[in-house]
């Protein structure tokens, strides 16, 4: 519809009063320099509207309740009649952001008069009616394409001029302009200043709405004199490039989970740059990457999805925002034309004591290096282990102690075994197993090597190198019910670790490939886990390899093959027991640290383990176990039966245990295994 033009402002009218004048009592100092920017363009507005106004036959139209009047457009401008000649460059205003975004972004004298002249109307709400009749339409009040080069004095046939609203351009490239509807006539678009943009013109440095619950806080840095020699000069080189200028893109490769965002942060620290730590999803980096130019920050990465490619080619594509990338997986080529700097993190030594320490808000009456040395937990766990292990302390009303340390720090460990083996929480300790000074000397050997395994194979550089794992790994061989899973157990609560039990059924398959496949899943992830992995009759899956006679050998042998070299490189903590040492694999055995031999108990061994089984059992007073531990020859898990079997039997009388149910008891337990019972020569 045709707007009514207004007369040329008069000569000799005053600039406009104060009651059109936006308020600016509690504005903020960016947004008030801002403003005047505005007066400034209102200026060449008004040059246009009395200019387009002088010859206008519409002017005297009695339908003036449509349209935009010659009075109301005066009212709107109130200012004196400009020049005829629209004076070169932009309008000249006090530093505010705009200006220092336009410098720090390289923007021209011209992108920055057209982004003013889009964001005015978002900034004063009187630009709409006037954009509405410098458009000749009332319903569209924003700038057009059109009209932003009117005011910018350019013709509009100027292809340079026209070349700075392209996609490729800098206002569109980098997110700070809009140019809408692309199905009109180039001069009609809209133009559109993204609301972020403006809320920073003003002051405002709230995060895009876009990028809630995508950002999160980097872990904060480990104490300098924790990290390691390897990490402290990574660090430090890191921090110099930072602070030297925007770097191109780093891809860092942590070797463990956390160690590549600890090294962001403290490189971060020491170059005095803040960051935006993403992880979402691709169509959110158009966001993320305009909310680090307005900023100044560095954007970090973390958590790439599976198919990281054109995430990845897109952030290095992204030349004036430094980018840093922590991932796991190695850098592939194939992902992007523009590589980055591919840089391997070294590693920080596992249960650092300077991380809790530093996490911790008192000094703790215990010896914390002895306690949280089999974690692995990165630095952000670290630091809510200890909040919530402190919490925990406070409900309880006590003084902090290790097993509360141990048992938030299991609780910040990852669970994902739970898909593929079945956890154990740990209630046993050293007093509930009954076995010879030898077996319980390689046990409490285990425990120490577990404990302490970053200072002997990481700090002491006692690694055999060759991509080997910094893994415990340990067989526990013997009879049924020696006591095998049960020291497994103890080992485990020892560590202040959980125990995951793998199902050999979820395991083995009988197709060619996936037992592997899934044996790789449970490797990946116990390497992540601070737990114990316990592989119960191991001789199923780690036997010795056959001569090749048919294709089931082949592919059995490979799956051996495939096991040898994956726990080279295990970094974690693995037993295996078998109740047949001898099915196992010679060159399982080579790469074991510790095999345990649990021995069957004698007659001595046999009364400790029914009296520890007793321990908590009512029985009747003199009650002499003897008899039956010296005739029955009973491992201690079936004389842990043969008890259960005498409560019930007491339980069911409603009596306290005698000698005649144990004696039962082991009777029974002589049955299910198919023996003769002493003094009889059949049953």
């Amino acid at each position: 519809m045709r707007t009514t033009p207004a007369d040329p402002p008069a000569e000799g009218t005053h600039a406009r009063t104060s009651p059109a004048d936006p308020p600016t009592e509690g504005v903020a100092p960016a947004a008030e320099a801002l403003l005047a920017r505005l007066a400034a363009l209102r200026e060449r507005v008004a040059l246009l509207v009395g200019h387009r106004g002088e010859d206008d036959p519409t002017a005297g139209d009695p339908l003036r309740g449509l349209y935009l009047s010659q009075e109301a457009v005066r009212h709107l401008l109130r200012t004196p009649a400009p020049s005829p000649a629209v004076p070169p460059g932009p309008p000249q205003a006090p530093a505010d952001r705009l200006t220092a975004l336009a410098a720090r972004l390289g923007l021209a004298d011209l992108d920055v008069m057209l982004l003013l002249i889009a964001l005015a109307p978002d900034l004063d709400r009187t630009f709409e009616p006037l954009y509405g009749y410098l458009n000749d339409d009332v319903s569209r009040r924003r700038a057009t394409t059109g009209l932003a080069l009117d005011l910018c004095a350019v013709p509009a046939g100027s292809a340079p001029a026209r070349a700075r609203l392209h996609p490729g351009a800098p206002l569109r490239a980098l997110g700070l302009l809009e140019v809408e509807e692309p199905e009109r006539p180039f001069l009609s678009r809209v133009l559109r200043v993204p609301d972020r943009l403006t809320a920073h013109l003003l002051g405002d440095d709230t995060p895009d709405p876009a990028l809630s619950g995508q950002l999160r806080d980097l872990p904060g840095p480990p104490p300098p004199d924790q990290g390691g020699t390897g990490f402290g000069r990574f660090t430090e080189r890191l921090a110099k490039r930072l602070a030297a200028g925007p770097p191109p893109t780093l891809y860092l490769r942590e070797t463990r989970e956390g160690d590549g965002g600890a090294a962001v942060a403290a490189a971060l620290q020491a170059a005095g740059l803040s960051a935006l730590c993403f992880s979402g999803p691709r169509d959110l980096l158009p966001a993320l990457l305009r909310e680090a130019r307005l900023t100044g920050r560095t954007v970090v990465v973390t958590g790439l999805p599976d198919e990281p490619g054109p995430l990845v080619d897109e952030l290095t594509a992204a030349a004036d925002v430094p980018v840093l990338i922590t991932a796991r997986v190695p850098y592939d080529p194939h992902w992007c034309v523009h590589d980055p700097l591919v840089l391997d993190v070294p590693g920080r030594r596992a249960g650092a004591v300077g991380d809790w320490s530093a996490a911790l808000h008192e000094e703790p009456g215990f010896d914390l290096a002895v306690t949280v040395a089999p974690y692995r937990l990165p630095g952000d766990r670290v630091a809510r282990a200890a909040r919530s292990a402190e919490e925990l302390a406070g409900f309880e009303g006590v003084r902090l102690s290790p097993a509360h340390l141990r048992l938030a720090a299991r609780q910040q460990s990852a669970s994902g075994l739970e898909r593929h083996a079945r956890r154990i929480r740990p209630d046993v300790d050293w007093r509930d197993l009954v076995l010879p000074d030898r077996p319980l000397a390689q046990l409490r050997e285990l425990a120490l090597r577990a404990r302490h395994r970053g200072r002997v194979l990481g700090d002491w550089r006692l690694s055999a190198g060759g991509g080997r794992g910094r893994g415990v790994l340990g067989l526990f061989a013997g009879e049924s019910g020696t006591g095998k899973t049960l020291s497994a157990e103890v080992v485990a609560a020892e560590l202040g670790l959980d125990l995951y039990v793998v199902q050999l059924s979820s395991v083995v398959d009988k197709y060619v490939g996936e037992t592997e496949k899934n044996l790789e899943r449970i490797f990946t992830e116990a390497d992540r886990t601070d737990a114990v992995l316990l592989f119960d009759e191991a001789d199923a899956v780690f036997g010795k390899r056959s001569e090749v006679k048919d294709a089931h050998d082949r592919y059995a042998n490979m799956e051996s093959a495939y096991l040898l070299q994956r726990l080279e490189s295990f970094d974690g903590i693995a037993l295996l027991t078998t109740n047949l040492r001898a099915n196992i694999d010679e060159a399982f055995t080579r790469r074991l640290d510790l095999v345990v031999d649990f021995p069957f108990p004698d007659a001595e061994q046999r009364r400790a383990l029914w009296r520890h089984s007793l321990a908590h059992v009512p029985c009747v007073d003199g009650i002499d176990h003897g008899p039956v531990a010296e005739g029955f020859e009973l491992a201690g898990g079936s004389i842990r039966s043969a008890v259960v079997t005498a409560a019930y039997l007491a339980a069911g009388r409603g009596d306290t245990v005698t000698a005649a149910d144990l004696l039962e008891g082991a009777r029974r337990e002589y049955r299910k295994a198919g023996r003769l019972l002493p003094g009889e020569g059949s049953w």
